[in-house]
């Protein structure tokens, strides 16, 4: 999940190919439906970006009482209204009526704080759950931010590789050569510096028994000669998310793919091509496409049938974009990693999204 920013941006509003009182607000790539006339190319609005979690008397001011997601209708997710993906929430909020929002928008300033805006957090299942312990040499794993919110994170033409999204939870485990200790964790627990203990019905020790995961990243620290050696993976099946890749759940055949690995050596945490020295030793990901970065091929890709079964069983999540060459990224202030997301994946009925 990426990082929650309300910020002030600068519009450019499109026509609505089937509505006469709707426009199309657009922000980086994303457009947001909002009423005809409510908006001029140019001027400045607020987004509320997907998996926000808006107050009460924001939802009322804005007359969405009703009609936001969640069990408690107060969560902003894409919809698709007359027919176009409305992906988040532009509006002028009363709370910054007295606000230069151009200004704002040039500066950056985040108002998620002060219009009481908070990030959506996915439940944990009990299977995801379990006893933690602290875990300070655990390699966390990193929020990704998506292309059409910062399609400036590569440039036209950089050699990139795009790896298939998987829908399931992501595993985060640890291989610590001094002591040979393992350390396995969820996402959230990771970001918190704090691994799950070994339980035999906790989803994700049953993925890394099942496929040797400690073993392959034990064998990876001793070719690198590193300290650590991070494996971060997507683990999938029955049970786990709505999208199975035909995976039933069991231990056996509870799905697993391996989706980056990086490496401390001589005192640096170093990002590896996961392909380059994972292959034969995992299951990986599957890579959909090696070449020059064009957003209209990205946004293509991301879109489709899935190629994890083999046999297409349902539509794709997305894609993950890496450059050929791992560099940092001005725009994230990190690693320069970002996904797109197919609209199909985030209009679907009765999806689940577990941490």
């Amino acid at each position: 999940m990426s990082t929650l920013r309300v910020t002030a941006e600068v519009l450019t509003v499109h026509e609505h190919p089937n509505a006469d009182a709707l426009e199309l607000a657009q922000v980086g790539l994303y457009r947001a439906v909002v009423a005809k006339g409510a908006y001029r190319s140019g001027e400045a609005a607020v987004y509320i970006p997907e998996q926000s979690v808006l107050p009460a008397g924001l939802i009322e001011e804005l007359g969405l009482t009703g009609r936001l997601a969640g069990s408690g209708a107060d969560r902003v997710k894409a919809v698709r209204l007359r027919g176009e993906l409305s992906q988040g929430i532009v509006c002028r909020p009363q709370a910054l009526a007295e606000v230069d929002l151009t200004r704002a928008a040039a500066e950056g300033v985040d108002f998620a704080e002060r219009l009481g805006i908070t990030k959506w957090v996915p439940p944990i299942p009990p299977t995801m759950s379990g006893d933690v312990e602290s875990a300070p040499d655990l390699l966390p794993w990193v929020d990704i931010e998506n292309i059409q919110r910062y399609p400036d994170i590569f440039r036209p033409g950089e050699p990139v590789v795009l790896t298939e999204k998987l829908h399931g939870s992501a595993c985060l485990l640890t291989y610590v050569a001094d002591g040979e200790r393992v350390y396995v964790s969820s996402k959230g627990f990771g970001a918190k510096s704090l691994a799950l203990r070994e339980e035999p019905r906790n989803l994700y020790w049953r993925a890394v028994r099942g496929h040797g995961v400690a073993e392959a990243a034990a064998r990876l620290a001793e070719r690198l000669g590193a300290r650590r050696v991070g494996i971060f993976g997507e683990v999938f099946g029955a049970g786990v998310q709505d999208l199975t890749y035909g995976a039933d759940g069991r231990r056996e055949t509870l799905g697993y793919a391996a989706f980056d690995v990086c490496a401390e050596i001589d005192g640096l945490v170093r990002w590896l091509d996961s392909a380059e020295v994972l292959e034969g030793e995992l299951p990986l990901v599957p890579r959909l496409f090696e070449g020059a970065f064009d957003i209209e091929r990205v946004l293509e890709i991301a879109s489709g049938r899935e190629t994890v079964s083999g046999r297409g069983l349902h539509l794709r999540e997305g894609v993950v974009i890496r450059p050929v060459v791992e560099r940092y990224s001005g725009v994230t202030g990190g690693r320069a990693i970002a996904k797109a997301v197919s609209a199909a994946y985030l209009t679907r009925k009765g999806g689940t999204e577990y941490e």
